[in-house]
């Protein structure tokens, strides 16, 4: 599946069954918007990832081995645990 960036840089993809979890880079990235995010197999938008912050951008993703979830980190140092069917925050803690 072929897919162009939003706004800058694709980062890191993640194959998922729904389709493919983007990360863009965040340098240029517009503050309102999150870097993170899912595209479906049909090439449209399924969800943009919640963020802890709303000045805040992801850096690092991983799917988990439950298969439900992602962690994330953050340049703010949040660490993020977050639902992969809708992109929502589950929790997550701030560290430095």
């Amino acid at each position: 599946m072929e897919v162009n960036p939003l706004h800058t840089k694709i980062e890191k993809t993640i194959q998922v069954n729904a389709g493919l979890i983007l990360m863009e880079n965040s340098t240029g990235f517009p503050h309102n918007e999150s870097n993170l995010y899912l595209i479906g197999l049909n090439g449209k938008i399924i969800w943009k990832a919640e963020k802890p912050d709303p000045g805040t951008f992801f850096t690092r993703v991983k799917l988990n081995d439950d298969g439900r979830t992602i962690s994330a980190y953050t340049i703010n140092g949040h660490a993020c645990e977050l639902e992969l069917k809708s992109g929502k925050l589950i929790s997550f803690t701030t560290f430095r």
